[in-house]
């Protein structure tokens, strides 16, 4: 008989597979091998992801590391931006592929360039490219040359989808700030892609981060289309259970499971973090009332607090004054150990934010 875990069970398994019952003394490109890559949409808040889950975090190796080629931000799961190292985008765009080419195909991008070969767009971007990294307006304006009555912006997005690049440094680098800059991943790497995709591996890297989890989960995570049967093609290497609903989840055998009253600490995640972007079914993390506090805001959703293990506040920085301030907005009550640990987290946040301001403090906000 398969074994039922309960959402508790669920949200603790997710939590210590992402460092956040805990943090951890791995260094920064280990950590981001179990994640399976960081969301790195904006250029900065994603260094809070390891904030939140390491114990000696220092962002400027992070940038060191980006700045040599070692980590790349490049497009990948659900077509957004993601920190990963450079091994892994060499097997992982080709994997996530497809998810490329389906944004383009059904995007207004895709539509504007309908008539245009493809493949001279990709071959002329990437000539150009090679030659001096560009940003996607240059691009743009190079390509654009060639293709009388279609827009620049249309054809550089087609290069993007289609042609492995990553963004460059200094953009992404703790400290510093540049325009986004496009150069193909190899080139930039040195390493050569993967012959084709490898959806298997992706699903076992995904459960390491993730699971247990369900088909609909790998989907929604990766972007990926027909996942059940990459799922049933590993039937033999995983285990698996129900949830509450009935619902089929899968996991690595040896993946770690806590017990549901595993203590869970308050951590601070940023607007994009993992956490919140891994599954179909969120309720592991998040209730529906809560969910509906999340919805994005001219594309950016909120930054979010864990209190035992589940969102239940906001948090946004102010910098409105001379002594910045990391604001708090409960979505519902805190007693006394819960706002003392909410504001211990809070102030450690604040000395990485802020380092050299010790004034910085933590304030509890009503709703708007």
């Amino acid at each position: 008989m398969t074994a039922t875990l309960s959402r508790r069970e669920l949200n603790r398994a997710t939590l210590e597979r992402q460092f956040l019952l805990r943090r951890t003394d791995r260094p920064a490109t280990e950590v981001l091998a179990r994640l399976a890559g960081l969301q790195a949409q904006t250029p900065h808040t994603w260094y809070i992801g390891f904030q939140s889950r390491m114990e000696d975090f220092d962002p400027h190796e992070v940038g060191r590391l980006l700045t040599d080629g070692a980590l790349v931000r490049m497009s990948l799961m659900r077509s957004t931006l993601h920190l990963v190292s450079a091994e892994d985008a060499a097997w992982m765009r080709p994997t996530t592929q497809e998810v490329m080419e389906r944004d383009l195909a059904h995007g207004s991008h895709g539509r504007a360039t309908a008539g245009v070969d493809r493949d001279e767009v990709v071959a002329l971007g990437r000539k150009i490219l090679e030659e001096r990294p560009l940003t996607p307006k240059e691009l743009g304006e190079q390509i654009g040359a060639r293709w009388e009555g279609v827009d620049g912006a249309d054809l550089a997005y087609v290069v993007r989808c289609l042609l492995p690049v990553v963004q460059l440094p200094p953009r992404g680098v703790w400290g510093a700030s540049g325009q986004p800059v496009l150069a193909p991943a190899d080139t930039w790497t040195g390493l050569p892609p993967a012959p084709g995709p490898d959806p298997g591996a992706l699903v076992l890297r995904y459960l390491a981060g993730f699971g247990p989890a369900s088909v609909r989960d790998v989907q929604a995570w990766s972007g990926m289309t027909r996942t059940k049967a990459v799922v049933d093609g590993l039937r033999e290497r995983l285990v698996s259970f129900r949830d509450d609903s009935g619902t089929e989840l899968f996991d690595l055998p040896d993946a770690p499971r806590p017990e549901a009253d595993a203590p869970a600490p308050v951590r601070f995640l940023y607007d994009f973090d993992n956490l919140l972007r891994g599954h179909a079914d969120r309720s592991r993390v998040v209730s529906r009332e809560n969910l509906s506090r999340l919805s994005a805001r001219n594309g950016m959703p909120p930054a979010t607090v864990l209190v035992d293990g589940e969102v239940a506040a906001s948090w946004r920085v102010d910098r409105s004054r001379s002594t910045p301030a990391l604001d708090v907005t409960p979505f519902r009550a805190f007693n006394s150990s819960e706002n003392e640990e909410i504001t211990e987290e809070g102030e450690r946040l604040l000395a990485f934010l802020f380092p050299e301001d010790e004034d910085a403090r933590l304030r509890f906000t009503l709703p708007a």
